[in-house]
Formats: C-alpha cells, structure tokens, sequence
C-alpha cells in the first residue's frame, strides 16, 4: 500500500532531524574540517541522501546555527515578566546558563560555535544573529542589575561594569566546560555563590535600609 503524503513528509523530517543531530556531532568534533561524507557516515546514510536535503556542509552549518541560536528572545522577556524580585530573577538567568553548560548537547553546541569562529567560516547573516542575541542577553542582565540595586539586592557601582564582570565570569565557566567537562561537571560552582560576587556588602545593605 503506497504511503500518504502525510507519511512521507514524517520521514522527510525525521531524516532531515536525523542528519542535522549527526552534524552536530561531527562539527564539534572536527570542526569545520568535517565533509558532508563525515555527517552522512555518522547519520548512516549515503551521501547522496544528504546531498538530498542539504546543498553543501555550509547550509548544514547555517541551519544548526539558527536552531541552536533563534532569533525571538521571548524568553529572557518571560524571565523579566517572571513573578519575584530582581535578585530572584537574575539567580534564575545566572542558574540556566550555568547548568545549560554541564549539557552534551549545549557543549557540543558551544564547540560548534568556536570551531566557526576560529575558522572564520560563519557567514555573515549568523553572525549578526548571534550578535543580537547575545546583545538581547547582556541587555536582560543590566535592566535585572539596575532593579536589583534599587532593592538593595545587588551592589552598587557602574551597570555596565557589573554587566562586563558578570558575562566575563559566565564565559570563563563555558571554556572551561568546554576544556574538560567531567572535571566542570564535579566543580562546577551554585548561582548562589555567582551571585554572592554581586551582593552589597551588610554595610551597603545597612546604609540601604536606613531611613
């Protein structure tokens, strides 16, 4: 019995799902010396097939980037919605990335993006996106900082330096998960002791509270 139109489409996604995942594998393992015969080899298909639904390994390339990095930031706009005080919502941001990187696939994501960037190979549409994205991202930890200090949550000084010591100290944690996991995954420090860096002290906290 021939398959519906319907079947067929599920198969061409599940393919096509199955081809981007052993891409992502391949790519942060090699780098961008990986062939699309790596990525057919990894998924287990001829390469022919891949040629099938990606033109080349770049267009693979893009489209991992676009899954791995959309462009909507409806979600860090749902973190400054979320209910709690701004120290409570910053924890929450701070807590997501830092667990996001003790995950395979985060990791794998965040050796994809370096491989790129060392190779100069990523076009330049995906870097404006990752620009945005993660300009949206520094935004979001400024607005928390500035209502934080306002409720003697967070300690004084420059917002945009604190924002810069913050970024500073999460990307130190990522190369460092990217370095050696196993190692990050035992160590690796609680968003309350992150946080700790950005508390005032308990005579800020007294000048604050003092009518």
């Amino acid at each position: 019995m021939p398959r519906t139109p319907e079947a067929n489409q599920r198969i061409r996604e599940a393919q096509r799902a199955r081809i981007l995942e052993s891409a992502r594998i391949v790519f942060a393992r090699k780098g961008m010396e990986a062939t699309i015969a790596d990525i057919a080899t990894e998924a287990q298909i001829s390469l022919g097939l891949a040629y099938r639904y990606f033109a080349d390994k770049e267009a693979i390339f893009a489209e991992l980037i676009k899954q791995m990095v959309p462009e909507a930031s409806e979600g860090l706009q749902s973190l400054l919605e979320m209910p709690g005080t701004p120290g409570e919502r910053l924890y929450e941001l701070i807590s997501g990335i830092v667990g996001a990187r003790g995950k395979r696939q985060a990791l794998e994501a965040h050796q994809l993006l370096n491989h790129a960037l060392d190779a100069d190979a990523m076009p330049e549409k995906t870097r404006e996106l990752l620009s945005r994205r993660y300009q949206s991202l520094l935004e979001t930890m400024r607005q928390l900082i500035v209502e934080g200090q306002a409720t003697g949550e967070i300690v004084r000084g420059d917002p945009d330096q604190l924002v810069a010591i913050m970024s500073a100290c999460l990307d130190g944690l990522t190369r460092w998960a990217l370095r050696d996991p196993e190692q990050f995954r035992t160590y690796v420090p609680d968003a309350r002791i992150i946080m700790r860096l950005f508390q005032p002290s308990r005579t800020e906290m007294s000048n604050f509270e003092a009518p």
